[in-house]
């Protein structure tokens, strides 16, 4: 499985549903999709967002991404990610 960082923008109406219960249909949502969520976060900054997940590819964290912002109305970048220690193993 990839790692991806997903980053989240709340809209103006996203805001409005936050609840704990929609955090669980996030996790679900990307269950389903095929993932796995490592962590999740709240950030102060240009995103409000941040998930650590696990995915076979990329044709599964897209459906998750879309399927998302189709829930929750947060728009997501999503960038995959490696450990540095990985990194280093393929460029050193």
């Amino acid at each position: 499985m990839a790692k991806f960082l997903m980053l989240g923008k709340y809209s103006a109406e996203a805001i409005k549903g936050i609840t704990a219960e929609r955090t669980k249909k996030v996790t679900e949502t990307i269950e389903k999709a095929g993932g796995k969520v490592n962590s999740m976060y709240a950030l102060l900054g240009k995103y409000d967002l941040a998930f650590v997940v696990d995915f076979p590819g990329m044709a599964e964290v897209l459906k998750a991404s879309v399927a998302l912002t189709k829930l929750t109305g947060i728009g997501f970048t999503t960038s995959a990610a490696m450990s540095v220690e990985e990194f280093d193993k393929i460029i050193g």
